[in-house]
C-alpha cells in the first residue's frame, strides 16, 4: 500500500532503482518530452517469568538493554490529532472495547484491538465501507495500474504451465480488495481460453460491501437453471468464469489444483507485540486510563501469545534478538501460512505472497492511516486502517514446518519480480499506444509506483503528490508444490 511509503518520503529527491532496462525506458521518455542459524534460544533468553511487572514505565538503570518505556512510534506521522475519547462522543466501536475491557477486569492485547477494529462485525474498518483508492484511505498497487493484475496473471499462467495445464483449478485470492486485481487477471489473459476455461475463481472475503463491489467490477452475472437440484451458480462475464466468495480459506473446496495470491493481506492480520523489560520480555496491551482514553501498558505476567514469541525466536540468531527492544509476532500469518501449504502440498499447486516486510524479526512497525495521512493507533477505532510489516522469514519456517512436500522461494523485491515477468515490455506497449499527455503521465506515474524507489525525479507535477515508488518496499514470496519446481520468476 502506499499508505506505508509515505513514511519513506524524504525533503531531498533520491536517485531511484528500476527494475531491468526501466532506467532507459524514462531516461528516453524524459528526452523526448521536454514537457513532463538459527540459533536455538532458551527460556533464559526469552524471560517468562511471573515476576510482577509495573504497568507503566520500566526501570531505566540498565544501560547495555534498548529503552523499555511504553511508547507509540509516530515518526513521519502528518501532525496526528490528540485523543479524543470523552464519554460522551465514544463511538459504538470505543464502548464495545471498553466493555471487553471492564468485563475482562483487565487490558487486552495489540492483536485483539487490531481485530476488533478491523474486522468487527457491525463496526469494522474493513466490514462497512469501501477503503480502497484516491477516494478511500489508501491505494493498492492494483488501483495504481492495470499492469500489475496482468502481471500476476502472467505468474498464474506461469503456474499453471508448471503444473501441467490440468482442465480444473482453483485460483484463490484473499483479500481481494474491490476486486481490480482479479479483473485485470481475467481481462489480461481472456485470449488464453484454455487457461481461463479451468479456471474455479474463489474470492476469501469477510466484508460484504466489498464482495458487492467485487462481484460488479469481475461483472458478474447468476446463471439461470430450471433444473432446482442443481446449484445456481455465479460467472465473470470477462472470461466465463465461476466465481464464489467465502469467509475464509478452509472454506474454499479441496481437492483441486489450487492457485492462491495473497496481495497485501498478510499485513493486516493482528499482531501482538512484545516489549524488552527488565524482567525479560512483557506483552503490550491496551488498557482504559482515568481520563476514559486508551493507553498502553506492560503484562505484568506471560500471556497466552508468549508460546508464539518463543517459537519465532527459536528461528533467530541471538545476535538478531539482541539487536532489537521489540518483537511483533503474528500467529494468525503463521496458522494461515501451515493451512496454505498443506493445502499446496495435498492438491498441488503454488501460492504467492506480496506485501511489505522484511525478511526477518519485525520489531515496532504497526501504523495507522486514515484518509492517506498516518494516525495515532489509538485514535477513534474503526476510522483508519491498521496494518504491520510482515515477517517473511516466519512464513517461510511455518510453511517449511508443516509440510515436507512445498518448497518457498523468495521474497525478492517487487521490482525484480515484476520486471523479470515482463512489465516493461507492457509499460512500453502502452505508453505507445497513449494518445493525450495526462495518460502518458498516468501510466508513467503507474509504473513508477510500481516498480520504483523514493520520489520520482521526472515529477514536474505538486511536490505533494509526487508519486512514491514501492518497487523495493514491497516484496514477493512463493510456497509451491516441489512437484511443480522452481517457480516463475524465482529461478
Amino acid at each position: 500500500m502506499l499508505r506505508r511509503l509515505l513514511l519513506q518520503a524524504s525533503a531531498t529527491r533520491r536517485r531511484c532503482l528500476f527494475t531491468p532496462h526501466s532506467s532507459s525506458l524514462f531516461q528516453q521518455r524524459s528526452s523526448s518530452s521536454s514537457s513532463s542459524s538459527s540459533s536455538s534460544t532458551s527460556h533464559s533468553q526469552i524471560e517468562t517469568s511471573s515476576t510482577s511487572v509495573e504497568h507503566g514505565e520500566e526501570d531505566s538503570n540498565q544501560s547495555p538493554q534498548p529503552s523499555s518505556s511504553i511508547s507509540v512510534d509516530r515518526s513521519g506521522l502528518y501532525n496526528p490529532p490528540e485523543h479524543g475519547h470523552g464519554p460522551s462522543s465514544d463511538s459504538e466501536l470505543v464502548k464495545h472495547l471498553k466493555g471487553i475491557i471492564k468485563f475482562r477486569g483487565g487490558p487486552i492485547s495489540v492483536a485483539e484491538y487490531m481485530e476488533e477494529v478491523l474486522t468487527n462485525p457491525k463496526a469494522g474498518f474493513y466490514i462497512n465501507r469501501d477503503v480502497f483508492g484516491a477516494e478511500g484511505d489508501f491505494i493498492t498497487s492494483p488501483e495504481v495500474s492495470q499492469m500489475f493484475g496482468e502481471m500476476i496473471g502472467v505468474w498464474a499462467m506461469s503456474m499453471w504451465e508448471q503444473m501441467g495445464r490440468p482442465n480444473s483449478v482453483n485460483l484463490v485470492e484473499l483479500g481481494p480488495g474491490r476486486g481490480t486485481l482479479m479483473a485485470d487477471l481475467l481481462r489480461g489473459a481472456s485470449k488464453f481460453k484454455n487457461f481461463t476455461e479451468s479456471l474455479n475463481i474463489h474470492m476469501v472475503e469477510c466484508s460484504p460491501t466489498l464482495q458487492k463491489l467485487q462481484y460488479g467490477h469481475l461483472k458478474c452475472i447468476d446463471e439461470d437453471s430450471s433444473d432446482v437440484s442443481v446449484e445456481k451458480r455465479t460467472i465473470s462475464t470477462l472470461s466465463r468464469t465461476p466465481v464464489s466468495w467465502h469467509a475464509t480459506l478452509e472454506q474454499v473446496p479441496a481437492g483441486l489444483p489450487t492457485i492462491i495470491i495473497a496481495h497485501e493481506f498478510f499485513d493486516a492480520l493482528p499482531v501482538h507485540q512484545f516489549q524488552r523489560a527488565s524482567r525479560g520480555w512483557c506483552e503490550k496491551m491496551i488498557d482504559v486510563a482515568e481520563d476514559s482514553s486508551f493507553n498502553f501498558i506492560l503484562s505484568p505476567r506471560p500471556t497466552p501469545a508468549t508460546l508464539f514469541l518463543m517459537k519465532r525466536c527459536k528461528w533467530a540468531a541471538a545476535e538478531e534478538i539482541a539487536k532489537v527492544g521489540q518483537i511483533e509476532v503474528c500467529p494468525k500469518a503463521m496458522e494461515l501460512t501451515q493451512t496454505i501449504a498443506n493445502r499446496i502440498g495435498s492438491d498441488g499447486g503454488g501460492a504467492l505472497i506480496i506485501d511489505y516486510g522484511l525478511n526477518g524479526l519485525v520489531s515496532d512497525s504497526l501504523q495507522a492511516i486514515r484518509k492517506h495521512k498516518f494516525v495515532d493507533i489509538l485514535d477513534n477505532p474503526g476510522t483508519a486502517d491498521l496494518s504491520a510489516y510482515v515477517d517473511f522469514a516466519s512464513i517461510r519456517h511455518s510453511a517449511e514446518e508443516v509440510s515436507e512436500d512445498v518448497s518457498v522461494h523468495g521474497p525478492i523485491t517487487q521490482s525484480q519480480f515484476l520486471g523479470s515477468l515482463g512489465i516493461n515490455f507492457r509499460f512500453e506497449a502502452l505508453l505507445e499506444n497513449c494518445k493525450t499527455d495526462e495518460q502518458e503521465e498516468s501510466l508513467m506515474t503507474g509504473y513508477w509506483q510500481l516498480v520504483g524507489e523514493g520520489e520520482a525525479q521526472f515529477w514536474e507535477g505538486p511536490e505533494e503528490k509526487t508519486p512514491i515508488g514501492m518497487g523495493t518496499r514491497y516484496m514477493a514470496m512463493a510456497i509451491v508444490n516441489k512437484k511443480q519446481g522452481i517457480p516463475v520468476p524465482f529461478q
